[in-house]
């Protein structure tokens, strides 16, 4: 429906995160696309590692947070769209970078969202984490023929894991959990290491790659320990890649090493709308076309009123945890 020919006001469930690990599903109004708008009827959101920290509780968060807020990886199709909008219409399925998708309805602007091609229907898109590992390995330059460490194997380190391998690169997987270390083998890794003991880790890159270390290493964990170690395994005018989202503090770095061994450092989240897009159609093309198959990732999934379930799961990663998806339709 077009928001021209006039809407009854309706309302939808959402999740609301009224307190640290309080999540409560309410009543609200829907909300109605503006110019350049669309609305989506949601059929899931992925959860993010960035849910972790409001869900914890920090205090410089506001509670309650708006309804459906924290949902940013969803998928579902436009039911509406507001004016001034082209090449959109109801009906279209589509991967959206929207902000307040855990809840049945979210309204994103028409440019932040993609068509799913009929190659992808029925399957589950949870596009911005997609879209966030096409633009980092874009950023990190990766070369057929150079030795790429990964550290952290979950859902972006597994991606990113697959796209080096087809790019012609060796890929060394370094994980604490031996799921993830098998994960990233059937992703391509030609080699995999415990991320148990730091100075073991260190000799053991060394010896993989004739003392030479990484051209690229790209730190996907977001703590400090794991950034330490991603700088170490760099050799020397290699470029470290951040994708690990640091959002609990500052950190710390060995800058006299930096300095010796003459790294780029590339810190890899994107916030331009138009280089987001750009990650999320190239996701879009990738999966469509079979080049990625991300179904293994999807391991866990919640109703919408069990989102403090999916949140919890995320944060201790039961056995065999990569990522957990809420359903809504």
């Amino acid at each position: 429906m077009n928001v021209q020919e006039g809407l009854v006001p309706k309302t939808m469930r959402a999740a609301t995160l009224t307190a640290p690990g309080t999540m409560t599903v309410k009543t609200v109004q829907q909300p109605q696309p503006g110019a350049g708008e669309v609305r989506i009827a949601i059929e899931g959101c992925g959860v993010c590692a960035s849910n972790l920290l409001p869900w914890k509780g920090s205090e410089w968060i506001d509670y309650p947070l708006e309804p459906g807020g924290l949902g940013h990886e969803s998928w579902g199709t436009i039911d509406a769209v507001g004016s001034d909008v082209a090449g959109l219409e109801p009906g279209d399925r589509v991967a959206s970078l929207s902000g307040r998708s855990y809840a049945e309805y979210d309204v994103a602007p028409a440019s932040a969202v993609v068509k799913l091609p009929p190659a992808l229907d029925g399957e589950p898109f949870p596009g911005e984490p997609l879209a966030c590992a096409f633009n980092i390995f874009r950023r990190s330059d990766v070369r057929p023929g150079q030795t790429v460490a990964i550290v952290g194997i979950g859902f972006l380190g597994a991606v990113l894991t697959k796209l080096a391998s087809d790019a012609g690169a060796r890929v060394i997987a370094i994980s604490r959990r031996p799921s993830s270390l098998e994960l990233a083998k059937h992703y391509g890794a030609a080699e995999t290491i415990p991320m148990d003991d730091h100075w073991q880790i260190i000799e053991r890159v060394k010896a993989l790659t004739g003392e030479g270390l990484c051209e690229r290493v790209i730190e996907c964990v977001g703590y400090q320990w794991p950034l330490d170690l991603a700088g170490e395994l760099v050799g020397f005018g290699g470029r470290l890649v951040i994708a690990g989202y640091h959002q609990d503090g500052p950190r710390q770095v060995n800058m006299q090493m930096w300095n010796w061994k003459g790294i780029d450092v590339i810190n890899a989240h994107e916030r331009d709308p138009a280089v987001s897009l750009q990650g999320l159609q190239e996701a879009v093309q990738a999966v469509a076309s079979g080049r990625l198959d991300p179904t293994p990732l999807y391991t866990h999934r919640y109703p919408l009123q069990r989102l403090g379930e999916a949140l919890d799961a995320t944060r201790d990663k039961p056995d065999g945890f990569v990522k957990a998806l809420v359903t809504v339709a």
